[in-house]
């Protein structure tokens, strides 16, 4: 049985607005670390990443997607390269941040990908790079696929999975021996990943589709589960017995049972329904609408929309912050909007 309401839940408090967040940023995407710190990623428009503190709302540090290759143990590359961060995922034991680059500038690199696109384009591939938090400092990189977009971390964090939005393909890193492990085909443009909390399960949605693929961890076993046209963004309920997704195209939420392979619920939350993240109670769902420049809260028990708010042109990414029970949503042209979630 979901979560029922109860006070002091995230489904009985409101979104209140406690600050924009302006300075030299273009994010992308938003993601909180579970520890007290949110990262944005600003793409190539400003070559960087920056680390906020969630409890004084103040900017940390920024940190220069200007790389080393060679040094980082990619011999085959000659000089400095510069990223384009577009998402980012904290391991479990908050000590590194992952983030993709949708690109990569230098020497070696001449063919950039697009948004559309396929694996006969042959542009370049692309890299991950791993962020030592203590510091702040890039210390590790990885080759992945062509365009990769979004990064998540297993709770044990053993592997880190990367969907590869060009290529069609998810790239599966092994912490354990520091190297892509796997390959993994996928179909037309592969976006949201989610793993479920014993590090057994992932899911992989197939943005260019209507499936979503889910994988056993170790073993690769895979099975397909349709759940709608389009699914770009996913995450799991606490007990990991529902998958929730944005169908960007229809601009609805949807609940998946895991039990029963199909569709329970659904939601029209905006247009053009993007990211999404669960309360850390899981009684909540907040999604972007980059259509409609709005963010809807919505009740996980029965799909009631709780709000809906204007906050932005083109808003793109959000994270829901635990420690300090806030939403941040990434406003593509140039600001976060940070929400309290508080009674």
């Amino acid at each position: 049985m979901q979560s029922v309401m109860a006070i002091g839940t995230s489904d009985t408090t409101r979104m209140k607005l406690v600050t924009t967040i302006t300075g030299d940023i273009a994010p992308k995407s938003v993601r909180a670390s579970g520890t007290g710190f949110v990262s944005a990623h600003n793409m190539m428009y400003r070559h960087s990443v920056t680390i906020y503190d969630a409890a004084d709302l103040k900017l940390i540090t920024t940190i220069p997607d200007l790389v080393d290759l060679k040094a980082l143990g990619f011999s085959k590359y000659q000089g400095t390269h510069r990223g384009a961060p577009v998402e980012g995922a904290f391991s479990s034991d908050g000590k590194a941040l992952y983030v993709t680059n949708y690109a990569m500038y230098g020497r070696g690199f001449n063919r950039e990908g697009t948004d559309i696109c396929g694996p006969s384009d042959n542009y370049d591939r692309s890299f991950l790079y791993r962020i030592d938090t203590a510091s702040w400092k890039i210390d590790a990189a990885y080759r992945v696929g062509v365009v990769p977009k979004v990064v998540a971390v297993t709770p044990d964090n053993s592997y880190v999975l990367v969907s590869n939005w060009c290529s069609y393909d998810l790239s599966v890193i092994s912490t354990a021996e520091q190297r892509v492990v796997r390959t993994i085909k996928i179909g037309r443009y592969p976006r949201g990943i989610t793993i479920s909390s014993d590090s057994k399960t992932a899911y992989v949605a197939e943005m260019g589709g209507s499936n979503i693929h889910q994988f056993t961890l170790g073993t690769w076993e895979k099975k397909l589960l349709k759940i709608g046209s389009n699914p770009r963004a996913l995450v799991l309920s606490s007990d990991n017995k529902f998958l929730y997704a944005t169908l960007n195209r229809s601009g609805e939420v949807v609940e998946f049972d895991l039990t029963t392979d199909r569709v329970t619920k659904r939601a029209k939350t905006g247009s053009a329904a993007r990211s999404l993240d669960i309360a850390s109670d899981g009684t909540a769902l907040f999604v972007v609408n980059y259509g409609s420049g709005t963010v809807a809260k919505l009740r996980t028990s029965d799909f009631k929309i709780l709000q809906r708010i204007k906050v932005c042109p083109e808003p793109i990414g959000i994270t829901y912050e635990p420690v300090n029970k806030q939403t941040w949503v990434a406003c593509y042209g140039g600001s976060i909007k940070v929400f309290s979630d508080l009674p």
